[in-house]
């Protein structure tokens, strides 16, 4: 029998197609975009592998790959951790394992939902906030950014104490971090799969890219552009970025300032992989390398599940059932 392989999918076709066409040319392996319906509370996933593009934007998927997962299928990426993480952690850890990163401080939110009473509810909250230890620290340029977010979303370049505070009361009730602003001498994003699968690319952060989008990849003849030390550097706190966070999809950005790569951006993990983006080459070792992975894990005997305290009191294929069973 064919071992099945799902992938939930977004906006995206270039690489779902690319995956499906390739991984279903692979003997004993079957690939398609997952479906889901209603799910029991006890049921044994139909996928050996599931591939997460769009759970962050759809929270039913993100319950039921939780769901796949204690039921036997390998989640990539995990969606307890994804459902855990944020930017702010993955700096501290990253910091903690040796990792060049920007000095960062994380603030708390300006503004509250309603029901904070915040003569009760903000007792513990430091106030004032000590502004002039923290610039001290960062000191300006800096960048003002939430610390779950991504794509560019409300973020700010702060040069002055008025800036910062003009964009911090402007921040509403997101959690903002204060970050060393790295002027960089040249930049890195890494499309990575399976941890240490890692595909270094030139990348402009600043340039719009063919479809209007900020970011623009550099095209090389040759992955090692990057002079040897630097370019297996790079190779390296990649690979120990995701081992740290257990992610097996990511994108990884490098801002290399006199010779040192600071990680900048390296909780994706459901990274662009849209082939006007990252142009047909890099496209196509990224598609070669998941489908590899995917394969390789839907033959093995990994599960998520695994990792957790609670898989061990969970006995395998016992009482699972499926919509239309009986329980």
């Amino acid at each position: 029998m064919a071992e099945k392989i799902g992938i939930l999918v977004g906006w995206e076709q270039s690489f779902p197609q690319a995956f499906l066409e390739r991984c279903n040319k692979v003997p004993g392996v079957r690939a398609e975009i997952a479906k889901l319906g209603g799910t029991p509370e006890r049921f044994e996933s139909p996928y050996r592998v599931l591939i997460d593009r769009i759970s962050q934007e759809v929270k039913h998927y993100r319950f039921y790959l939780k769901a796949a997962a204690l039921g036997g299928a390998f989640v990539i990426n995990d969606p307890f951790w994804w459902s855990a993480d944020d930017k702010f952690f993955g700096y501290s850890l990253a910091s903690q394992i040796g990792i060049a990163t920007p000095r960062t401080v994380m603030l708390p939110q300006r503004d509250y939902i309603p029901a904070i009473v915040k003569e009760r509810s903000l007792r513990n909250l430091e106030y004032p906030l000590n502004w002039e230890a923290i610039v001290d620290y960062v000191r300006f340029p800096a960048i003002l950014k939430p610390a779950d977010g991504g794509g560019w979303k409300d973020v700010s370049v702060v040069r002055s104490q008025e800036e910062l505070l003009a964009a911090y009361n402007a921040s509403g009730q997101n959690v903002m971090t204060l970050q060393e602003f790295i002027d960089f001498d040249d930049y890195v994003r890494c499309i990575c799969v399976g941890k240490d699968r890692v595909l270094p690319i030139q990348y402009d952060p600043r340039a719009i890219g063919p479809t209007g989008l900020r970011g623009c990849y550099v095209q090389h003849d040759s992955e090692r552009w990057l002079p040897k030390a630097l370019h297996d550097r790079v190779i390296e706190d990649a690979i120990k970025i995701n081992k740290a966070l257990g992610y097996d999809m990511n994108s990884i950005e490098f801002a290399i300032r006199d010779g040192v790569p600071y990680a900048i951006d390296f909780t994706n993990p459901a990274p662009d992989m849209h082939i006007e983006h990252l142009r047909e080459r890099y496209f196509n070792i990224a598609v070669d390398w998941m489908v590899a992975f995917a394969v390789e894990c839907s033959r093995g005997d990994r599960r998520t599940r695994d990792g957790y305290a609670w898989s061990r009191l969970v006995r395998p294929s016992v009482g699972k059932v499926r919509l239309g069973a009986s329980s």
